[in-house]
């Protein structure tokens, strides 16, 4: 799938006519806007779960264990020690989009230089393309488990991991994107002009690929949420007390029958947190196409 960038002048900054563009484009898209709103309304309750989450993360109430939702004092129930499941899901919601963030942020700083770099120079294209083919033989979530299992189970490790196996996607869809705008006429007239290649790289390739970075990063949040709960699930994220929606999962599966709750509640947070990214990078990626308005 080929993501267009928005024109931006040679200069590297994006017009005022372009950004204004690009949010009428988003306010008229009830996804968009729908989407964004459960994602900053999970952002912010993410940032303030620890002070606003009704129990602490271990507070245990015995008398009170599988409660069912709507039991006063616990809105979505309690799992098997009497912990109140509301105020888990905020703080897994909060390990989820920061190993998410970290992820994404760890493939964005390797691949897009590695992107640029192969698709400016045709010296490197060879050499970084063994490197990400290599990446590619091994399946996304395969990667990841092999690298958090070297590294140990932590949140700091299992960022990391996840990172360095969504780099390959990202050195793809920026040597794409690079090899297109090299091609363009304002690229060719600095060259010309005698632009050196840092200075042609920086300041005409990278801001017009701005748009395709963006839109990379609301493709790889979801995916690396998913990770990240894979890898708690299997006991290679982020460890017990503290709490992960992938270990919640993995202790109420022995209990689904008894308190499905426990593990539907989990799953369904993971999956409004990935399927609301997921529609607003689609949005975005409409918003940002410079052909919309035809």
């Amino acid at each position: 799938m080929t993501i267009a960038s928005v024109p931006v002048a040679e200069t590297g900054q994006v017009s005022l006519t372009g950004r204004t563009r690009v949010f009428r484009r988003l306010r008229r898209n009830p996804l968009a806007i729908v989407s964004f709103t459960v994602l900053a309304i999970a952002v912010v309750v993410a940032l303030l779960a620890p002070w606003i989450a009704p129990y602490s993360v271990d507070q245990t109430d015995f008398g009170n264990i599988f409660a069912p939702p709507g039991t006063p004092g616990h809105l979505l129930g309690t799992d098997d020690l009497g912990r109140d499941v509301l105020s888990r899901i905020m703080l897994g919601a909060r390990a989820s989009l920061v190993v998410g963030f970290l992820a994404v942020l760890t493939a964005l700083v390797i691949g897009v230089p590695l992107g640029l770099a192969a698709g400016y120079f045709r010296s490197l294209d060879a050499v970084i393309g063994r490197l990400t083919d290599l990446l590619l033989a091994f399946p996304f979530l395969i990667l990841a488990v092999g690298l958090a299992a070297i590294r140990g189970p932590s949140l700091g490790n299992a960022a990391v991991a996840i990172g360095i196996a969504q780099i390959p996607g990202v050195i793809r869809v920026i040597r794409s994107d690079t090899l297109r705008l090299k091609s363009l006429d304002f690229v060719a007239a600095a060259v010309v002009d005698g632009a050196s290649d840092l200075w042609v790289l920086g300041r005409h390739i990278l801001p017009n690929a701005t748009s395709v970075i963006l839109v990379q990063a609301t493709v790889a949040l979801p995916a690396a949420i998913l990770g990240e709960a894979v890898l708690s699930f299997l006991g290679l994220g982020i460890q017990p007390p503290a709490p992960s929606l992938g270990t919640m999962l993995a202790t109420a599966q022995q209990f689904a029958a008894q308190a499905p709750w426990a593990a539907t509640l989990p799953g369904l947070a993971i999956m409004i947190l990935a399927l609301t990214f997921n529609v607003f990078g689609d949005a975005l990626r409409d918003a940002l196409d410079p052909k919309g308005d035809r």
